[in-house]
Formats: structure tokens, sequence, C-alpha cells
């Protein structure tokens, strides 16, 4: 049986998708903190210098989102302009209404154990770390750690929030990680 072979990538919290999955946490934790029976379903979109919060909330608490959103992106280290978005100048589009009718009849119960959505994930856990995870995840998830706190502490301060680590490993014939691939070159399509 031939070597295979994992790859795992993963994100700093300045990573527009990671930003964007902590704005949407933040206005989450500030509804729930006033009225624990919020139904918050919120999604956030960065592009460029904007920033777009969506979604559907039904709620009594009354929430600064946007203050929210800029609070965020303050303490991932989104504060200089020259970056191309930042935290006091850029764009907050917010569009925010309550949920329709239909939806929550069919999420609303009097012992409702879950979230009333659907939701598909895939993972695992396993033997080959002390986290559980897979060898391949775990390390670059180890990588994009060292990375935030070098930025964080000035070690490295010409790293800016966005980072990102991919990190691969050979197994052997039973699926077992055996080391770390070395990387190939990327070629383009003219050579």
């Amino acid at each position: 049986m031939m070597s295979t072979y994992t790859s795992s990538e993963s994100v700093t919290e300045g990573h527009p998708d990671k930003l964007c999955d902590q704005i949407s946490d933040a206005v989450l934790d500030a509804y729930l903190t006033q009225d624990p029976a919020s139904r918050v379903a919120v999604e956030v979109l960065a592009s460029g210098n904007s920033l777009h919060i969506a979604g559907e909330v039904t709620s009594s608490a009354k929430v600064d989102v946007v203050a929210f959103a800029r609070k965020v992106m303050r303490l991932i280290g989104y504060t200089e302009p020259a970056l191309g978005f930042d935290a006091d100048s850029c764009f907050v589009l917010t569009d925010l209404h309550e949920r329709s009718p239909d939806i929550a009849q069919g999420a609303t119960h009097e012992h409702d154990l879950g979230a009333g959505e659907q939701g598909i994930f895939y993972g695992y856990a396993c033997d080959e770390t002390p986290t559980l995870m897979p060898a391949a995840i775990h390390y670059a998830h180890r990588l994009t750690e060292k990375l935030s706190q070098v930025r964080k502490s000035g070690v490295l301060g010409w790293l800016k929030p966005d980072g990102k680590a991919q990190v691969t490993f050979r197994n052997d014939a039973h699926g077992r990680p055996q080391g770390v691939d070395q990387p190939h070159p990327v070629r383009s399509a003219r050579g």
C-alpha cells in the first residue's frame, strides 16, 4: 500500500472568514447577555473596506451591532488604515430583521433542545495528538497561534492580522502520520 498525505490549513483571527465568525459570535453574545431567550441568526461578510452584517434576530435586547463589530476589529488588530480595512473607517452595513414566522414556528417549541436550524459538520477525534485532533490540523493550529502571538508581542511587528498556515503529513500504509511532507514548488499554467 502506498503512502497517503493529509493536508490541513488554519487561519489567524485576522483572516476575513475568522474575523466574520468572531463578529457574529460577539453579536450573538451581546443579545444573549441582555435577553437569554434571544433567537439570533447573523451572518457577516467582509470585502474591501466594508462589512455587511445581516440576518434574523428575535429579541427584546437592544444591541449596537456596529459598535460590537468595530470593537472586535480593534481587538484583532485592524487599527491601521494602510491595511485597507480598519475598525474606524470601514463602512458597516446592517440588515437585521425579525425571524420569519414560518421559521420561528418550526424552531420554537416548549421544550426546545436545539437551535432549531439544520447544520452538517464533519470531523473526528484520534490519538495522533494531545488535542485528539488529526496531526495536520493540530500543527496548523499551533502555527497560526504562534503567528498571532509573535505579531501581538511585537517580536515580528511587520506581521499583519491576516495569516494562514498549511501542514501536510505523509502517512504510513495504516494512515498514521510519519513526517511532514516537503513543500513542492507551485507552478503556473505557463510553466
